[in-house]
């Protein structure tokens, strides 16, 4: 009998000399399809279908040997086999009969043509034999009936044992195929049927709202009249006003004229002591009211300083001098006028300041000018007022851009090729005016769309919202926006600006993207995950649909690699608007970039002419506290500088304050923008001459071996350096000031960021390309091919989750965690929740999962109630708990801004929050999945989230807590609910490292749930505590017997 391990060792030896090569898992294979096969020849069939072999010649001849060598067990029928193998044969008995009545038959009609006594002899015979025969198949019969349902019954007790291992996983995979295929068909059927069709009953439908429209004019015509009637009273009696003033003061100013000589009468002085009097209290009266309406504009009215000067004689008046507070604010202001020391005359005239503000030699930064970047235009004065630039047109704007000379040729190249890519510098129009110029060439016309894709959210709002600022439209109407969890479109909208992400989703519903005409991937040098998996897709799609154009825009001079991805694309160069910018590095290294950020600010602010500053930080911490020690040590200086604006931008900040670095800067102000890398390449802000480079960013990176992600600082390279140097050449000869020196450039910086396909977790990707019927995911068409490591546990990852089978294909469930746009766990956990009832509580804690961790803050001065307001919201259990309960009291209190600020939660988290829960409600329908509540069970909650997250778990040991299946040292976050508690085992939403390996929102679970949820990835011997452990109980040895 050959063992296993020789008979593997013997088809490793055969391999090498058949095929010249030799691998463990090859050999496995074959010997487990020899087992598998009932004769040689079967073996080789199946071989042959594999393709794994060419078999011909030795080939063959080794797998006849194999299939001779494998050892087989002895076949031994099972009872259920048997019943059945005897119910076929009674089957097969019965029929026999038939067909022997038939001949009988067939015979007696011969012999009775032959003679009549033999007839009757074998009539009686032919009778008797057919009573027998008809008694014999009522007999057997009824106990074939009988054997036939005992049978069926154990069949369908007994079928999965009945089957082979191999037959019963292919049957079931099989059927769960046909699942997913009917899954995906229902959900194509409801999205055509919720789609409706804009061309339709068009007439009807635009009568409809011209009829709306006016019914609106008349009545906001009706509410406006009396309104209008009352603003042209009133500026009707202005005008009177100034006009009688004006005929008075010119009354006035002719008598003193003419009879300024003449002696007057004492009615004729009285008269006009009268007018006198009358001019002066109207003008004291436009001057108060000119006053107020400066108090009312300005953010503050500082009054004037009188301590200083000689009182006035003042009459006082009764009704003043019982004003609360009056009577102690003139005794402190006299105690403070006698207390003041003061030098010199008191009618001296005010000097000029003697000295300027000089910093320090220690509190400035020595830069050294190293290169030039050389610009397309001269450098200029500097850039115009912003009353100027408001004054230009939104038309003459346009025609400004650095595109538009080249409108016409770039729409014959659009025409002439299918792919064309377009290099242009940030802010040469390429993102706003290209899909304005397809729009106006007609390429809208019959329903088709236009797509421009943007890598970051921010970018796709605020280019959406200034194209339709262009054209003239309401945003959300011809012209829309689309990112996660934020729809602004309508049926009218044709041009459609996304995330990219976004049109990745669009394969799921439409394959082909057949509604579009154009799909414009703009900032593709970025290279981010979802722009990679789009180059692929869309070159595919590209080939089978001829009239779909596609553009492919960069701001840098990487396009060639673009062009050589896409078949030789012709490239299309946009000229930009540049002017000249100095680059200027350190004398030595800086120990804390962000101080030096802050020192240079000030410094450019006090010794560079006009013009803004721009500075590039890593993330929001960072912005916020380079923000706040330039608003404190602008405070501290006071009026020896000018004023600074300090405006932050960042993808977490509100809408109204992002919109803000976009306002002119103030006469005699300067404005300082600290921005992330967003500001590189998706915006552009006017009127950047000052450009602060400090030379880092935050990149994701991902860990396969431990499945950890982590955000970290890391310097930024060469190509980023330079677009960040650029924007100080946007409007006028700028600077750009570089926080490291010329030798750290040069040998420290990489030439080119790393792509995000090959530093991050690849589960949702793997994920959309399998629902999109791209199986073999190692020869897909990537432009930078993912680590084989990543994908590997990608696909292990998405097993474990049951969203793939053994061979690899998408399962039904699978197809549906595909169609929800979150992480795959987080998608696992919401349909588990079906199965313990309580879906509506998940979807709160995806939700809140969902807006990262910015549900509480900690102001600085008020540290203490801020953590006592957070530990009023735990509940035994976990974070998941906690962030549940905070989202169902805020519902109870009416979605209450009030009660967010009392209880120091953020109310924009909040509602975005609710924005994504009821996308997620609304999908849940789209994955068949019924609403349903737990009424306060947070164990069914726990165990839901569990099947999604079982991955992430970690049990506590002697040294601390270690991941349950890589062993690897974690610990809980501080502000963590169960940081103190600290249980036996716990399951984590991400691990984070910062100066630790930390768990972020961590909950309680027990380890006999991990085996309920998921027997397939832990075992039992996996899950047994080894400190419960205890020594086996034996009688000891005897020194006798120990010698």
């Amino acid at each position: 009998m050959v063992t296993p391990a020789r008979l593997e060792r013997w088809v490793q030896d055969e391999l090498h000399s058949v095929l010249g090569l030799s691998e463990r898992h090859v050999a496995q294979f074959l010997i487990g399809t020899a087992k598998r096969c009932g004769t040689a020849d079967e073996f080789v069939e199946r071989l042959r279908d594999t393709g794994t072999l060419d078999l011909s010649g030795p080939a063959r001849d080794f797998a006849l040997r194999l299939w001779a060598k494998v050892p087989r067990k002895a076949v031994v029928e099972r009872p259920a086999r048997v019943a059945e193998r005897e119910a076929l044969a009674l089957l097969e008995k019965n029929r026999s009969y038939q067909l022997l009545e038939e001949s009988e038959e067939s015979d007696g009609e011969i012999q009775g043509r032959g003679g009549g006594g033999s007839q009757k002899k074998t009539k009686k015979r032919k009778h008797l034999r057919k009573k027998t025969q008809e008694e014999e198949e009522e007999e057997q019969d009824s106990e074939g009936d009988k054997k036939k349902t005992k049978v069926n019954e154990i069949n369908k007790e007994q079928k999965p044992e009945s089957e082979d291992e191999w037959e019963r996983t292919e049957r079931e995979r099989l059927q769960d195929l046909e699942e997913r295929d009917a899954f995906a068909e229902r959900v194509r059927k409801r999205d055509k049927e919720r789609t409706r069709n804009i061309l339709e009953r068009s007439d009807k439908k635009a009568y409809e709202e011209a009829q709306k429209r006016l019914k609106m004019a008349e009545e906001d015509q009706k509410a406006m009249v009396p309104e209008l009637r009352k603003k042209s009273r009133r500026e009707y009696l202005a005008k009177r006003e100034r006009e009688k003033l004006e005929d008075l003061e010119a009354e006035l100013a002719d008598e003193e004229f003419l009879f300024g000589d003449v002696e007057l009468s004492h009615t004729e002085r009285q008269e006009l002591k009268y007018k006198k009097k009358v001019r002066d209290l109207a003008r004291e009266y436009r001057a108060a009211g000119e006053q107020e309406k400066l108090e009312a504009t300005t953010r503050y009215h500082m009054p004037e300083e009188t301590r200083g000067q000689p009182t006035r004689g003042v009459e006082l008046v009764e009704e003043e001098s019982g004003a609360p507070g009056e009577e102690q604010r003139r005794w402190e202001e006299a105690r403070l006028g006698a207390a003041a020391l003061r030098f010199g005359a008191k009618d001296a005239a005010p000097s000029e300041p003697k000295y300027q503000l000089v910093l320090e030699e220690e509190e400035t930064i020595e830069f050294v000018r190293a290169t030039r970047l050389q610009g397309d235009e001269e450098p200029s004065a500097p850039p115009p007022s912003s009353g100027d630039q408001q004054k230009e047109s939104i038309r003459a704007v346009r025609r400004s851009l650095p595109v538009f000379p080249f409108r016409n040729d770039l729409l014959d190249a659009i025409a002439n090729h299918q792919v064309l890519i377009i290099e242009g510098e940030t802010g040469s129009g390429k993102t706003t005016q290209i899909p304005q110029y397809l729009f106006e060439e007609g390429y809208t016309q019959k329903g088709m769309k236009i797509a421009c894709t943007q890598p970051r959210r921010v970018a796709a709002m605020s280019v959406a919202a200034r194209v339709a600022r262009e054209m003239g439209v309401k945003l959300g109407n011809e012209v829309g926006y689309s990112i996660r969890f934020e729809d602004c479109t309508s049926e009218r909208t044709v041009l459609r600006y996304m995330t990219d992400g976004m049109l990745l989703r669009e394969f799921l519903s439409e394959p082909d993207l057949g509604s579009y005409s154009v799909v414009m991937v703009d900032e593709a040098h970025e290279r981010t995950l979802h722009t990679d998996i789009l180059f692929g897709l869309i070159k595919d799609v590209a080939r089978f649909r001829p009239e779909l154009k596609v553009l492919v825009a960069s701001a840098t001079l990487d396009t060639a690699r673009f062009s050589a991805f896409f078949d030789d694309a012709p490239v299309f160069r946009i000229p930009g608007r540049r002017f000249p910018v100095d680059i200027f590095y350190t004398k030595a290294p800086e120990a804390d970039y962000l101080e030096a950020c802050v020192v240079s600010v000030l410094q450019i602010h006090v010794t560079q002419p006009p013009g803004d500053i721009l500075v590039f930080l890593t993330g929001q911490e960072e912005i916020e506290a380079a923000c706040e020690m330039l608003q404190d040590r602008c405070r501290r200086l006071g009026s020896k500088i000018r004023e600074l604006l300090v405006l932050p931008i960042y993808a977490n900040l509100p809408s109204d304050m992002q919109a803000r670095i976009f306002q002119p800067t103030p006469p005699g102000a300067r404005k300082v923008v600290v921005a992330t890398n967003i500001a590189e390449t998706s915006l552009t802000i006017e009127g950047i001459i000052y450009v602060l480079d400090p030379g880092f960013c935050k990149q994701k990176s991902y860990n396969p071996r431990t499945g950890m992600e982590s955000l970290t600082v890391t310097p930024c390279s060469k190509a980023s350096a330079n677009q960040r140097a650029g924007r100080a050449g946007r409007v006028a000869a700028g600077k750009c000031f570089r926080l490291y020196t010329a030798w750290a450039y040069q040998h420290e910086l990489e030439e080119t960021t790393v792509p995000e396909i090959q530093r991050t977790s690849l589960g949702n990707v793997v994920l959309l390309l399998k629902s999109l019927g791209i199986h073999d995911l190692m020869h897909f068409d990537f432009l930078d091919p993912p680590p084989y490591e990543t994908l590997l546990l990608a696909l292990e990852q998405l097993y474990a989750l049951g969203a793939l089978n053994h061979l690899g294909e998408l399962t039904t469930s699978g197809r549906k965690m595909a169609e929800l746009p979150v992480d795959p766990m987080l998608s696992k956990m919401i349909l588990a929740s079906e199965k313990y009832g309580c879906s509506e509580e998940i979807l709160t804690v995806a939700a809140m999962l969902s807006v990262n961790n910015s549900i509480f803050y900690r102001p600085k001065d008020k540290v203490v109630h801020a953590d006592n307001a957070r530990v009023n919201f735990f509940l035994p259990g976990g974070d998941h708990l906690v962030l549940l309960n905070v989202y169902t009291q805020w519902v109870e209190s009416g979605y209450s801004s009030q009660w967010c600020y009392e209880n120091f939660v953020q109310l924009r988290s909040l509602r975005r929050a609710r924005d994504v829960r009821e996308q997620l409600e609304g999908l849940l329908e789209r994955v068949e999945v019924g609403l349903s509540s737990c009424q306060g069970d947070y164990v069914r909650v726990r165990k839901a989230i569990t099947a999604g997250y079982f991955y992430h778990t970690a049990r506590l040991t002697r040294s601390g807590y270690r991941t349950v299946k890589q062993q690897q040292t974690v610990f809980i976050h501080p502000n963590s609910s169960l940081f103190e508690e600290q249980p036996r085992w716990l399951l984590y939403h991400e691990l984070v490292l910062t100066t630790k390996e930390f768990m972020r929102q961590v909950l309680e679970i027990e380890s006999g749930w991990l085996l309920e949820v998921a027997p397939h990835y832990y075992k039992a011997r996996e899950l047994e505590d080894p400190n419960a452990k205890k020594m086996p109980k034996k009688v000891g040895k005897t020194r006798e017997e120990l010698g």
